[in-house]
């Protein structure tokens, strides 16, 4: 009898995408995929350690499969972020882990189930160097019409904040004919939007063809039947150059919508952060998005309570905001993260000021997405169908201007049934701070 399998995905899309590798590997060595944990003789906790709060998520998780090794569990790994991070101590401090994996050892997946029925613990990690896992065929285990994409992996950027260029090595993007492979593969099987993803996009292909790709790699996949939507994700401010401008606004398969992570709008905390461009370019990148790309939508995340931020600095955002009204914000306090130059930083800020910040900023932007939402009354988007409400009348989906998973979503009436996955004209009737509510129009409607 076939051992079964499940996976818990915690952190970002990225993350998802090798959770849904390791899952095709394991198809491949025949074992049998199930969703539930209590079904599972294999669990796997693909995990998060980016910032103090998603460990915490990553460990709470571990601990809470752990407890299924009571029931019908048998193996028990942990694999990602914090696998890579933490090393042997996950398997000294929660001895129910008969498996630790690294960020660049999924290869192994099946090897160290197999040595964990053998009553052999393994600790895997280190190879941070390797790519070629990601060109393995996936399990997708999110909606077959709205799929991410992983161009490379690892990061160059070394942000004083952050830990992932020690947790994921260096900037290796993948091949072009690899991804237009694996597109070509998704599209087949009912990928109607490819959601493009990496720790930076905008430096794609630097490392392997010596000059950015971005706008040729869109391009490929624009030519992929079936595909109708191209939205880009992670894209830093200092890297937009105007061909990938122009890109996004004449490729009618691009989404209108960018995610470009600011973090500030101080030059003073920016250049403390590590941050390579200056708020002066940054406007300047925005106000040409804004100009050359009709309707587009911007989201942004940011940092609040970084070592040394003054009120003065603070301000400095907060007026930012006000100025360029932006689309959509995330906004983070800073997390303090032992190996980062930032947390030897002097000037720490306490945790109740850093609150208050995140606070005041969460707020302008709810007022901002509010006036901004009420300005899409009355007007007809072309929205993917994503599902059925709990209540049964409504259905949810998304315009360009929403990505999965972080944006909000449009609830909305059809006089027909819709498929999921398929496209329908959607007038917003009324609006909240993010989400929408609207109804399908037809040619007795419009």
């Amino acid at each position: 009898m076939k051992k079964k399998i499940g996976i818990v995905s915690l952190g970002c899309p990225k993350n998802l995408v090798d959770s849904e590798i390791m899952l095709g590997m394991l198809s491949h060595a025949d074992y049998e995929i199930v969703n539930n944990k209590e079904d599972a003789n294999v669990l796997i906790v693909n995990t998060c350690g980016f910032i103090e709060s998603a460990q915490q998520e990553s460990i709470n998780t571990i601990l809470e499969m752990a407890d299924e090794k009571s029931r019908n569990c048998e193996v028990l790994i942990v694999t990602g972020c914090m696998a890579e991070r933490y090393k042997e101590k996950i398997l000294e401090q929660i001895p129910e882990v008969d498996a630790v994996l690294g960020t660049g050892n999924y290869k192994e997946i099946a090897e160290v189930i197999n040595l964990a029925y053998m009553g052999e613990k393994t600790v895997s990690y280190g190879k941070l160097d390797e790519t070629d896992y990601l060109d393995e065929e996936r399990v997708i285990s999110s909606a077959k019409h709205s799929v991410y994409l992983k161009i490379s992996e690892g990061c160059d950027n070394r942000c004083t904040y952050c830990i992932i260029p020690f947790l994921r090595g260096k900037y290796r993007s993948r091949k072009m004919e690899s991804l237009v492979r694996e597109a070509e593969l998704l599209a087949e099987k009912g990928a109607k939007e490819i959601i493009i993803v990496a720790q930076d996009s905008t430096r794609y292909g630097i490392d392997i063809y010596g000059k950015k790709m971005l706008p040729e790699l869109i391009r490929k996949l624009s030519d992929i039947s079936g595909i109708e939507w191209i939205r880009l994700l992670y894209c830093y401010p200092e890297e937009i150059d105007d061909e990938l401008i122009n890109e996004i606004s004449n490729n009618p398969k691009v989404c209108k919508y960018l995610d470009i992570p600011i973090q500030h709008a101080s030059d003073r905390v920016l250049k403390q952060m590590g941050r390579r461009g200056t708020i002066t370019e940054i406007k300047q990148v925005l106000n040409k998005l804004r100009e050359k790309v009709k309707g587009i939508y911007i989201r942004t995340s940011l940092i609040v309570g970084f070592p040394g931020e003054t009120e003065e600095d603070f301000e400095e955002l907060v007026a930012f905001l006000k100025e360029f009204r932006l689309d959509r914000v995330g906004v983070f306090t800073y997390s303090k993260e032992d190996g980062t130059p930032a947390a030897k930083m002097k000037g720490q800020i306490p945790k109740h000021i850093k609150i208050k910040r995140q606070k005041k900023i969460l707020e302008l932007q709810n007022s901002i997405s509010r006036e901004i939402n009420q300005g899409r009354n009355g007007k007809v988007y072309k929205t993917i169908v994503d599902g059925i409400a709990d209540d049964g009348i409504f259905y949810y989906g998304r315009t360009y201007a929403e990505a999965p998973e972080i944006d909000g979503v449009i609830y909305f009436t059809s006089p027909e049934e819709l498929l999921i996955g398929s496209f329908a004209d959607v007038r917003i009737l009324n609006s909240e701070d993010y989400d929408l509510i609207g109804e399908v129009i037809n040619e007795f409607t419009k």
